[in-house]
């Protein structure tokens, strides 16, 4: 599905995300959601990607969803989602308006996040990424994320 979302036209990619929103994050998350979440990431900063409004919009969905008999499931994906910001916020700069406001409206849903998975208590240690290093992820609005952030392509 990520390489459909990746390479594929703007009809391939659009069909790829829905099905992607409906196996990762459209009412609950998964144990795969916070693997994702780093791709999803990379896509969002990636310009030959057709639908990056879409993958942003994504992103916000895991972010308001959660998974009420596992927790900690929602933790790590809203944490992975929370690690991404510097990315969130090099797209408010982006030559299309689309993806500016679209990660204007990211960058809002992270500032103002809040939820009983994910303590209130700054600098956690976040889980692993799809690296297996561990990152740390603020959650305060505007602090810097020590992970290695995402370069667009």
């Amino acid at each position: 599905m990520l390489s459909r979302i990746a390479w594929g036209d703007s009809e391939s990619a659009e069909d790829a995300l829905s099905d992607l929103g409906r196996w990762i994050g459209a009412m609950t998350v998964f144990d795969s959601t916070v693997a994702t979440v780093p791709f999803l990431w990379e896509l969002a900063a990636v310009r030959t990607v057709k639908d990056r409004v879409g993958v942003l919009g994504l992103l916000r969905t895991i972010l308001s969803h959660g998974h009420a008999h596992h927790p900690e499931w929602t933790r790590d994906a809203h944490r992975a989602v929370l690690a991404g910001r510097a990315t969130a916020e090099r797209l408010t700069g982006d030559g299309d308006p689309s993806v500016r406001r679209s990660a204007q409206e990211l960058l809002a849903s992270l500032d103002t996040h809040v939820c009983g998975s994910c303590p209130p208590a700054r600098g956690l240690p976040a889980g692993p990424d799809r690296t297996g290093k561990a990152g740390r992820v603020p959650l305060t609005p505007g602090a810097p994320v020590a992970t290695d952030a995402v370069q667009p392509l």
